[in-house]
């Protein structure tokens, strides 16, 4: 228990220092309220990868484990030590934003 109390101030403080919002409580929905966006939430995975001792493959990824603080909690008490370390996702940026739905482009589209 105290891991995970531990895990959701360590998210409250990253909600505040990253996104620049206050920490949502624990079961609030970040995507269903708006609170984060597609590109926040690849943030968010970033931020994860900085802070919790977590490997992730972006195909193990539900995104029902990541809707609310404490479905994040329980990700990273289960997987990670959840109180240091890095959680490493095994694909790209690109990947992840085509999983939510967007299609990256590369350079070569940008200068057309």
């Amino acid at each position: 228990m105290t891991t995970e109390i531990t895990i959701i101030e360590r998210l409250g403080a990253l909600f505040t220092e990253r996104f620049h919002i206050g920490a949502p409580s624990a079961d609030t929905d970040l995507l269903e309220t708006g609170i984060l966006d597609s590109f926040q939430f690849v943030e968010l995975l970033f931020q994860l990868e900085q802070h919790f001792g977590l490997r992730v493959s972006i195909d193990d990824i539900d995104l029902e484990d990541l809707r609310t603080l404490e479905r994040i909690t329980r990700l990273v008490a289960a997987n990670g030590d959840g109180a240091a370390g890095d959680l490493s996702t095994q694909a790209s940026s690109g990947a992840a934003l085509r999983s939510f739905g967007h299609e990256t482009q590369d350079a070569g589209d940008l200068e057309r």
